[in-house]
């Protein structure tokens, strides 16, 4: 990376532990208002609770709306921790330093959010309790396990212990940093979390091999989580649209779209609040927009192969179904915007340096983008939803209710106050990673021009 900072260690843990042991003074207001926010959405999960499903806009053909597609959403972004952290872990790429922790958060979040949602949908929460777990042994009735929404809780569960685990395991060092500056409760609390982490050469040999080998097995389960996802359309064969073979890879990639662009987001809301210049900068940027590039390349042509298989099959609901989607109002326009912000608008500024190393326009960029990938999941549910099915006699259309935004709306507060909540205890950039970097990294002469170099022991 040609913008290296060459820092001491002072100066890393009094920049990288300033909100930790000092309150912004922005941080305050900011906690309060979004905890206005998720304290009007769960009054308006407890009056859906109280009234029932009527007060939203679900109605029969159309069963999923809104909750479903800000479900899978979240899953989707989910998949930024596992990208970003396990997968540049293991191929030692160094500019993934300062990125980690943030992926690593926005994975656990955005799985805790993603759980409320089939929670909420279900309209009285308290009977998913029956369709998991065989509830009455006398007449033998077992949820049916052929169904991939009996096998979301279990792959969503054990990606959350799995990510919380990867989590914890890279925040001990930093831990021990902590304990070691703080007074009184602060001080007793981090001795706890810290599991007696001192910094011997044995525990960074363990800590090692454990993130070393979490990341390697975090893997399979990261692909299988969104195609679990996936199979809850994919296996539906009644309606259109839902029954295609590319429906895993496609939920993936898209999966990794989205979850990278919300790292970039974030990394940008932390450089700019928290002042982070010597550690987020724009070489990072610049990383993640090629990476980006890659993954919104393989998404549009999975997409193309999407839509392609509906109509190279002639199939007159298939067919119909598509021509609802991109040419009858207003299908046709979300279907334009999502392909103007998912792909169209910014992956052809991505080609340009100039953007990429422009922190503002990355923001915006990715944000443009996670609006596309909201789209295109609410494209895939609700349209074919709203063709009438054999069997179906009541039919209306579906229009999203105030209290399906104001429960979107809610999913963002929650996620954002959890991250501010999280970052006034821990570090939100990796001190022990920092460090590492500037141990293992020297200049080098290449003709006329400086750069530094990475240093590897070899075995």
């Amino acid at each position: 990376m040609q913008q290296r900072r060459i820092l001491d260690e002072f100066t890393v843990n009094h920049e990288l532990l300033r909100g930790n042991l000092a309150t912004p003074k922005w941080w305050l207001p900011t906690v309060l208002g979004l905890l206005v926010v998720v304290l009007f959405g769960f009054t308006l999960m407890g009056i859906m609770f109280n009234r029932g499903l009527g007060v939203t806009g679900l109605s029969r053909p159309v069963y999923w709306g809104l909750f479903i597609t800000t479900f899978v959403f979240w899953v989707g972004i989910s998949h930024a921790g596992i990208m970003i952290s396990a997968i540049l872990r293991l191929t030692q790429a160094e500019w993934r330093r300062p990125v980690t922790r943030a992926a690593e958060l926005l994975t656990v979040f955005s799985l805790l959010t993603a759980l409320f949602f089939p929670l909420i949908h279900a309209g009285r929460p308290w009977r998913i309790f029956y369709w998991i777990t065989p509830y009455d042994f006398a007449r033998g009735i077992f949820p049916n396990a052929r169904s991939p929404l009996v096998w979301d809780p279990f792959a969503i569960g054990t990606y959350l212990t799995g990510s919380t685990l990867f989590l914890y395991v890279a925040l001990l060092p930093d831990l021990g940093v902590l304990r070691d500056r703080t007074t009184g409760w602060k001080r007793s609390f981090y001795t706890v979390a810290s599991l007696g982490w001192r910094g011997n050469p044995r525990q960074w040999r363990l800590q090692t091999v454990a993130g070393i080998l979490l990341s390697a097995l975090m893997l399979p389960i990261f692909v299988s989580v969104h195609s679990i996802v996936s199979w809850d359309f994919a296996v539906t064969p009644a309606v259109e649209g839902w029954h295609s073979t590319v429906f895993a890879p496609y939920f993936v990639v898209g999966a990794v779209h989205s979850g990278v662009s919300a790292v970039v987001t974030m990394m940008a809301l932390m450089r700019w609040l928290w002042g982070w210049d010597n550690y987020i900068r724009p070489e990072h940027f610049d990383a993640l927009a090629r990476l980006l590039i890659v993954v919104a390349c393989a998404w549009l042509a999975l997409t193309f192969a999407e839509l392609i298989f509906g109509v190279y099959s002639l199939e007159a609901p298939e067919r119909a179904l598509r021509e609802m989607q991109m040419f009858e109002w207003p299908w046709n326009l979300l279907f334009i915007i999502f392909f103007l912000t998912g792909f169209a608008i910014p992956v052809p500024l991505w080609f340009f340096k100039r953007v990429r190393n422009n922190i503002a326009m990355m923001f915006w960029t990715s944000i443009l983008v996670n609006i596309g990938m909201w789209l295109e999941r609410f494209l895939i549910i609700v349209p074919g939803l709203s063709r009438k099915q054999p069997f179906v006699f009541t039919w209306d259309s579906y229009q999203v209710s105030p209290l399906e935004w104001g429960l979107l709306l809610w999913s963002f507060a929650w996620v954002m106050m959890l991250m501010l909540l999280f970052s006034k205890f821990f570090p939100l950039i990796p001190l022990f990673e920092t460090k590492e970097s500037q141990v293992f990294t020297t200049d080098v002469q290449i003709g006329r021009v400086t750069m530094p170099a990475v240093i590897r022991e070899l075995d």
